[in-house]
């Protein structure tokens, strides 16, 4: 990718010494991991997500939609850090106060090399109990993520271990309702660990986005749509405060008007050639 957009936006990282980067849905379907609306598959696809995310539906049901989310993180598990994450990794190599705002549940930016971002939305890899909070341990019955090395063998690839750590490989599961594990503290049912919809943003990771929005010096928009609120301010913050914003997404979006400079394209393509043109030298994945 080249011209004049990439240029600027190339100069404007340069020039930067505390960006943010904000990445949604469209970043980790490069990668293969369905968006949320997407994520129907197999005998899934006669419910709907918006039915299955919500607290009334794991009262109900909590084998139905622990058995959904298991499928989700397994999905997670075989897909693959893309280009874009590597690229944003690279950032953050080359400015340490880079932060990492993700509207996504996975662990791919984790697995790209981003150790901490700022999670909005929670994790597939962070259950807990749904009465008492405790944090839970993964269940042991997940393959290991894709990429995993395997001891013994040649064609084994250097990938970061993922957050909870390493799982034992045992068959997956079918899909279908699981029961979902009790909670070692208070006996309650474990829960995922992400945002359901009726569910506020965990009010440390907000307050975080924020702060961080407030205080950036560049903020790029990286896959993401802008529909969902909050988090879709966190752009708006940045921009109203001065702070230029560069967006990377394949089609046009609400954001369009505040941003310094749109990037037409995938985040696997844009990405690394942001990288290359803002610091020549740098290794962008």
């Amino acid at each position: 990718m080249t011209g004049p957009e990439l240029a600027e936006a190339g100069r404007l990282l340069a020039a930067a010494r505390r960006p943010v980067v904000f990445t949604g849905a469209g970043m980790s379907a490069e990668s293969g991991v369905p968006t949320f609306r997407d994520a129907q598959t197999g005998l899934w696809q006669r419910y709907d997500p918006q039915e299955l995310a919500t607290p009334a539906a794991f009262r109900a049901d909590p084998a139905l939609v622990w058995g959904w989310y298991e499928a989700r993180r397994r999905g997670v598990r075989r897909a693959l850090p893309n280009p874009g994450h590597r690229a944003v990794a690279a950032i953050q190599a080359r400015l340490p106060a880079t932060v990492v705002i993700t509207q996504n549940v996975d662990d791919l930016h984790e697995r790209g090399g981003v150790p901490a971002p700022v999670r909005l939305h929670g994790s597939l890899f962070a259950p807990r109990c749904s009465a008492c909070a405790r944090p839970a341990p993964l269940p042991s019955d997940l393959p290991p993520p894709a990429g995993t090395p395997v001891p013994g063998a040649p064609e084994a690839r250097d990938e970061a271990e993922p957050p909870g750590g390493p799982v034992s490989h045992a068959p997956e599961p079918q899909d279908g309702p699981l029961t979902p594990p009790a909670c070692a503290g208070c006996g309650a049912p474990v829960r995922p660990g992400v945002v359901w919809f009726g569910e506020a943003l965990p009010s440390a990771a907000l307050d975080a986005a924020v702060e961080a929005a407030a205080g950036c010096d560049l903020l790029l928009t990286v896959g993401t749509s802008a529909l969902v609120h909050p988090a879709a301010e966190i752009p708006v913050v940045a921009a109203r405060l001065g702070a230029p914003v560069v967006q990377v997404n394949p089609v046009p979006t609400p954001l369009d008007a505040i941003c310094a400079v749109n990037l037409r394209g995938p985040a696997g393509e844009v990405l690394p050639a942001l990288v290359r043109a803002a610091w020549p030298d740098a290794d962008a994945g």
